[in-house]
């Protein structure tokens, strides 16, 4: 069973002509959907305006206030990438609604895939500022709200972009471990493998960092060898993904080699991770090839439904960034043992 939650909220009312986040996006990663012919597998939740007392688990008060009265002053650019116009601050409410709603959903029905189908994005906004075509950071409400439950959530993000604001947000919660592959260097700028967590959450943040022209199988490397071991020993009891497909081979916002066959694997191996049936959603992120992004939406949820339906690419195999993906793991577990040791240092008596 797939619970798609249609987020958007008037999403045309949420553009910047030429501006390459925008509404056809969710045009064409519903066409992936329609594209899967489920029939009555198929249940479209409804989203609703996140409230405030929602929203302030994750994003700071007065950001929420400057964010809206720019909104209702008519919008205009945030920074050279980020825009809002009049709607904005209401569409990107009902984004993150749409988050919140496909968790209560996947709760009560104790069964079932979530995929919020939502724009603005949501990965790249930070506690208290919007940036990376990100107003309100999406899957972090969502991961904030299980976590007020008592619940162990794992973000994955397979966006190209490194989730900056994701990181930001759960840097020192021990009850949330994000993990991330990206094209490094690129935007944001972060993303090193040396990035941890914080103090409280030593070992919490996992960063892959790969080279421009990676394919899909030193993707799945990053994975089965640098984050696999940490995401085994968190014991998840939820799942969240900010699902971007902009690392695919056709995009033009990087240089990244992936094809809609290497979405399905990553997808079949971090639907593992998840305890049981209806713990796992998928948050739509980057993605801005129409074609690339249809085809990628389909491989992704068709692999997880175990559907037997061919995608429309195989998965890639030869780029770079298999060397990388093992410096990596060496520098991630140098910096975990010398915050360790710092820690252990200034607690001594």
């Amino acid at each position: 069973m797939l619970l798609v939650v249609n987020g958007t909220y008037d999403d045309a009312d949420h553009e910047d002509p030429g501006h390459p986040e925008r509404p056809d996006r969710v045009t064409a990663a519903r066409a992936g959907v329609a594209d899967l012919h489920l029939g009555s597998d198929l249940v479209v939740v409804p989203s609703h305006c996140a409230t405030r007392a929602e929203l302030v688990r994750v994003h700071n008060s007065d950001y929420l206030e400057e964010l809206s009265a720019f909104c209702y002053d008519g919008g205009g650019d945030i920074d050279a990438d980020t825009f809002a116009t009049f709607d904005s601050m209401t569409i990107a409410r009902h984004a993150v609604g749409g988050g919140l709603a496909v968790i209560r959903e996947l709760q009560r029905l104790d069964e079932g895939v979530g995929f919020v189908l939502a724009r603005p994005p949501g990965h790249h906004a930070l506690a208290d500022r919007a940036m990376g075509f990100c107003l309100l950071n999406n899957v972090a409400v969502a991961a904030a709200a299980l976590r007020a439950q008592g619940e162990r959530v794992l973000i994955v993000d397979w966006d190209v972009h490194h989730g900056n604001g994701t990181q930001q947000i759960f840097w020192d919660d021990p009850a949330v471990l994000y993990v991330s592959t990206h094209q490094w260097p690129l935007f944001p700028g972060s993303g090193t493998a040396s990035e941890v967590g914080g103090r409280r959450a030593i070992d919490r943040t996992v960063n892959v960092p790969l080279p421009a022209g990676a394919t899909g199988d030193v993707v799945r490397q990053a994975i089965d060898e640098v984050a696999a071991p940490v995401i085994d020993a968190f014991h998840p009891t939820w799942v969240l993904v900010s699902a971007g497909f902009d690392a695919h081979r056709a995009d033009p916002m990087a240089d990244l080699q992936l094809t809609s066959g290497d979405f399905a694997e990553m997808a079949r191996s971090v639907a593992d991770f998840a305890p049981r049936a209806g713990r796992l959603a998928l948050f739509l992120e980057g993605g801005y090839d129409l074609k690339a992004l249809r085809s990628s939406v389909h491989a992704t949820l068709n692999s997880i439904l175990g559907e037997k339906r061919d995608v429309n690419e195989l998965s890639s195999t030869g780029g770079p960034g298999k060397d990388q993906v093992r410096r990596a793991l060496r520098e991630r577990q140098a910096a975990v043992e010398i915050v360790l040791s710092s820690h252990d240092e200034e607690t001594e008596p």
